[in-house]
């Protein structure tokens, strides 16, 4: 009972706001891993070696999501849910902990049945039996048990405190066109290495001694639902890449990609908040305290539109610097379809908050399956007749509206509660903050194209970053500026 009470005591010290920080420093340290080190071992181990490395590592993504079901979102809301009673904890603990070694092991035997018979495989065998070793770091990593308990510090501490290990020894050892293992490798342990760490760590918060009976069938359904809603989610992200593959040519890929990574890049910032509210929603709707829960919400919604919509207006005026500063000038081609992906960052921000903090905690995931479904519809529909006409912009085009469509079907799904919730957002005032930011926004950034147009010293990235740096400072402060003088507040609570 002491270590149950030790558990909920640190889950009340921690605040919304820290676990905030830590995955904002998280999600921006798994940025900034590939940012310093690819520039590098993409000069020595040439296209030939990276890409053999990229696609090992890509392969054995699909194979880590089988191993791992539904488990690492339902794994945080079981945690979450009994977190305060240590035998019932060690229990959901080990029966979701059995289940995904069961799957694991029978994935691995797929895995290795693919070493033996697929050619492509078969020829870097040592290459795909490292990557292989990413299945075993998933399993006893269990994750989602310390994002269960809010383990923000420690997670993000052990994070990155081993990527910086990993991006030193990259830079150390990787000196040659056949140092790609050692590429593989250190990528690998960058990513999950740190799991070895949470395995050692877990007698903290759980007993490892076997239970006398498991009920594994209770945690099968919800399991399966949510690994439904991962590979409709995996098949709807990657759908416009591969449909623009095959239905036109690699250059608009190369269009597409650029703007859809800067995209996924503002998403992750702007849904940081989403990741840490789980496993505190889903233990106030266990506890029967809907009233906080019914409170959070309106804070999430709160924030996401303080946060998605400047954004989404900043970078849509700002795609062609952008695009430039992130890609180069080979990718002009890209500035139309950012442009029209943008507002996805709003939608995808506010289906966050609706689907994986509102159906997800109250058991109604099956609803956001339906809703990711009806996006992936849309989206194949519109693809089909759009990227023929239109390539990448047709692409985008299609997002958008698919977009749209599942925060519609979503909307609809919590009409019931959406009055109580709504009645105190204050959209009207960011509204209000965002006509005089933007206008500012318009003005410097024809001031500062004007100026820099006069000053040929002033150019190529050095322009583009000067010009984004004076930008976002007169938009975003205006738009501060005018949400302080409307006294509009965001607070996290504890």
């Amino acid at each position: 009972m002491h270590n149950a009470t030790h558990i909920n005591n640190t889950m009340k010290k921690t605040s919304l706001k820290e676990n905030f920080l830590m995955n904002i420093l998280l999600t921006a340290s798994s940025i900034l891993f590939p940012l310093i080190t690819f520039p590098y071992v993409s000069r020595i181990l040439l296209p030939e070696g990276t890409g053999r490395v990229a696609f090992a590592l890509s392969i054995i993504s699909y194979f880590s999501m089988v191993a791992s079901l539904g488990i690492p979102t339902y794994g945080i809301r079981a945690c979450a849910q009994v977190r305060d009673d240590k035998e019932a904890l060690t229990q959901t603990v080990q029966e979701i902990f059995l289940i995904n070694l069961c799957m694991t092991v029978l994935v691995y035997v797929s895995y290795f049945s693919a070493l033996v018979f697929v050619e492509q495989m078969r020829r870097e065998k040592a290459l795909f039996l490292l990557c292989g070793s990413t299945l075993f770091f998933n399993l006893i990593g269990m994750e989602w048990l310390y994002k269960g308990l809010e383990q923000y510090r420690y997670i993000t501490i052990r994070s990155v405190g081993i990527k910086a290990v990993a991006v030193t020894l990259m830079l150390l050892l990787v000196r040659s066109q056949s140092d790609y293992l050692i590429y593989g490798v250190l990528t690998i342990i960058a990513s999950v290495g740190s799991n070895v760490l949470n395995f050692i760590n877990v007698r903290r918060f759980i007993s490892l001694a076997p239970r006398r009976k498991y009920h594994l069938r209770q945690h099968l359904p919800p399991i399966f639902t949510f690994f439904a809603l991962t590979v409709a989610t995996t098949i709807y992200t990657n759908l416009d890449v591969a449909m623009l593959g095959f239905l036109t040519n690699d250059q608009q890929v190369g269009y597409y990609n650029a703007a859809v990574k800067i995209k996924d890049l503002l998403v992750s910032f702007v849904t940081a908040l989403g990741a840490v509210l789980l496993p505190r929603i889903s233990y106030y709707v266990s506890e029967g305290r809907m009233e906080e829960f019914a409170q959070l919400i309106r804070k999430a919604f709160d924030f996401i539109i303080f946060m998605a919509a400047p954004v989404a207006v900043y970078f849509l005026v700002m795609a062609d610097r952008s695009i430039l500063l992130a890609s180069g000038p080979a990718y002009t081609g890209s500035i139309l379809p950012m442009q029209i992906i943008m507002p996805t960052i709003f939608c995808i921000g506010l289906t966050n908050v609706i689907g994986m903090q509102m159906l997800v905690p109250t058991g109604r995931e099956k609803l956001v399956v339906i809703s990711t479904c009806a996006g992936a519809v849309t989206d194949v529909v519109l693809n089909l007749w759009f990227i023929p006409r239109y390539a990448s912009v047709g692409a985008a085009l299609g997002t958008l509206v698919a977009e749209i469509v599942v925060l519609l079907a979503q909307l609809w799904m919590i009409r019931r509660e959406l009055p109580g919730l709504m009645a105190v957002v204050q959209l009207p005032k960011v509204a209000a903050a965002m006509v005089p930011a933007t206008a500012v926004l318009v003005a410097v950034q024809t001031w500062v194209n004007g100026w820099m147009g006069m000053r040929e010293g002033l150019g190529g990235q050095l322009g583009n970053l000067a010009a984004l740096s004076a930008t976002a400072a007169a938009f975003f402060g205006t738009y501060v500026v005018g949400l302080w003088v409307m006294r509009y507040k965001v607070v996290f609570g504890k």
